[in-house]
């Protein structure tokens, strides 16, 4: 049985890891501010799969308490990734490696400079949930996970084997977590880009929920305007996207349950927005190819500004 450990017991975290422990994995989670709360109450899950309580639960408020586990689940926004170097060393032995879960391209290069290379998988999750109180997550809808070796910038690096990761998979999905591997993580990253750019940017931009933006006429219209230029940034990138994926990301928004992004969440709450891991990353990849990205790169500039405007007097 594989030992895990989640580092970020949020929105994320909390859904997946409190699966993992419902279905009897070892699971280890640090917890920090609802450390205390947990102990006492336990986490709760309440999820369109049904919702559970686990009464008692690992939960720790610092790494140095915990145990070496086989896998490392981050789930810590992007913007907390200053941290990783004291978080990640305490919870690895030789043979572990980190999952990292978290929105944008090449967000795992990152972990890769603590941990090493060959150490580092990364996995695109289709996920509508919200942390809603201490221990207490709310399950939205979807709940994929799609995950591949990370190979560094330039993809020829030797990650994680897939007969590895087979075998984290074939946990999950024994805890009810749809999970699929892939050989290609960066091409899986850009397709869930094509969702992530349109929608968590404007989202602040318009101060507007995903199902405000798809009913105006407008909003809809430029969004899918973004989503085409994207899966052209990937293609021209080297990653291609069939055509039809623009439409199905039209469709997948348009069926989702009304959502506030978890840009526009951070956004309102005042709390650092991952504007370096969705946008300016994507960007710097297309620079490297030499792709021109305008809607991309004025979507970045304004996301800075605002939240630049935040912590100005």
């Amino acid at each position: 049985m594989t030992k895990f450990a989640v580092v970020g017991t949020g929105a994320l975290g909390g859904f997946y890891g409190g699966l993992l422990a419902r279905a009897g994995s070892d699971v280890h989670f640090l917890m920090r501010s609802d450390a205390e709360f947990v102990k006492a109450n336990g986490l709760r899950v309440d999820s369109k799969l049904g919702d559970f309580h686990l009464p008692s639960v690992n939960v720790y408020a610092s790494v140095q308490d915990m145990p070496k586990c086989d896998c490392v689940i981050l789930a810590l926004k992007s913007t907390q990734n200053h941290l990783l170097s004291d978080l990640l060393p305490p919870l690895l032995h030789d043979e572990s490696i980190v999952l990292v879960l978290q929105n944008g391209l090449h967000v795992e290069q990152a972990t890769r400079e603590v941990v090493g290379p060959g150490r580092v998988a990364g996995g695109c999750c289709f996920l509508c949930s919200n942390k809603v109180g201490p221990g207490h997550i709310r399950h939205l809808d979807y709940g994929k996970i799609l995950m591949g070796p990370y190979r560094g910038l330039d993809d020829t690096e030797a990650g994680p084997s897939m007969e590895r990761l087979a075998k984290i998979q074939a946990e999950m999905v024994a805890a009810g977590i749809e999970c699929q591997t892939t050989e290609s993580l960066t091409w899986a990253r850009w397709r869930k880009l094509m969702w992530n750019i349109p929608f968590n940017g404007l989202s602040v931009i318009l101060n507007s929920s995903t199902n405000r933006i798809m009913e105006f006429p407008d909003s809809r219209a430029l969004a899918e305007s973004i989503i085409r230029e994207v899966r052209q940034t990937a293609c021209d990138c080297g990653h291609f996207i069939e055509p039809e994926f623009v439409q199905y990301m039209m469709t997948h928004t348009d069926e989702m349950v009304p959502y506030d992004s978890s840009m526009r969440l951070d956004f309102l709450a005042g709390r650092p927005i991952e504007v370096e891991a969705i946008y300016g990353n994507a960007l710097r990849a297309a620079d490297r190819a030499n792709v021109s990205s305008p809607i991309m790169r004025v979507m970045y500039q304004q996301l800075k500004f605002l939240a630049h405007q935040r912590h100005v007097k």
